[in-house]
C-alpha cells in the first residue's frame, strides 16, 4: 500500500510529464500541494461519512452517536498520523 506522500510524488511526476517540465522544477512544492489536497479530501469525506451515518440512524440516536463518534475517533487518529509524517 502506498502512503499519501508516495501517491503525491507519483502524481507530481505525472503532472510534470504532462506539462513537459523537468523533474527538478519544484517537485517538493508540487508534491506538498498534492498531498495537502489528498488529505483535505480524505478529511472532508470522513466528515461526510459521519454525517451520513448519523442521519441514517436518526431513529436510533444512541447508535447514530456511536457510529459518528467512531468515525470521528478514526479521523482524529488519521490527522495525528498524517501530522507526524511532516
Amino acid at each position: 500500500m502506498k502512503s499519501l506522500r508516495e501517491r503525491a510524488e507519483l502524481a507530481t511526476k505525472e503532472v510534470q510529464d504532462i506539462l513537459g517540465v523537468s523533474a527538478d522544477t519544484h517537485p517538493k512544492e508540487i508534491a506538498d500541494a498534492l498531498e495537502q489536497a489528498i488529505i483535505t479530501a480524505l478529511l472532508e469525506e470522513r466528515k461526510r461519512c459521519a454525517d451520513v451515518a448519523f442521519n441514517c440512524c436518526i431513529e436510533d440516536q444512541d447508535k447514530a452517536h456511536q457510529v459518528a463518534d467512531e468515525i470521528k475517533r478514526v479521523n482524529t487518529a488519521l490527522v495525528a498520523n498524517l501530522s507526524s509524517l511532516r
